[in-house]
């Protein structure tokens, strides 16, 4: 174990990364709405997740999303679906950055002897 750099702030780099990626393809999805033949793209979050411990890239857990309704000019993005999307991956991020930040505070009363001041 490197003391520097523990276990679980790994983890969580990984997961904050995974949400990030997950984040830019939805909004790269709402940006291409009206782009003829766009098809929508996600990320396997789980896979993601798991090929971000491994070291692996997590974009490689992206994909083309079936089954949605194709409008006539061929593009299936929906709006409504990639603004729940959208809510469910900021949920995860402010998620992620609160078990940072308890992680930060339990390594700073290590640091400081168990007090969690200066």
């Amino acid at each position: 174990m490197n003391l520097l750099n523990p276990p679980l702030l790994q983890q969580l780099q990984g997961y904050l990364d995974v949400a990030t990626t997950r984040q830019s393809l939805i909004a790269a999805n709402m940006a291409n709405i009206d782009t003829p033949g766009y098809q929508t793209r996600d990320l396997n979050f789980s896979q993601a997740l798991a090929a971000a411990e491994a070291g692996q890239d997590p974009a490689a857990a992206e994909h083309t999303v079936s089954g949605l309704l194709a409008r006539p000019d061929g593009n299936n993005v929906n709006l409504d679906r990639e603004s729940f999307l959208m809510a469910q991956t900021q949920l995860q991020f402010s998620t992620g950055v609160a078990l940072l930040r308890e992680e930060f505070n339990r390594l700073n009363m290590a640091i400081n002897g168990g007090s969690s001041t200066p």
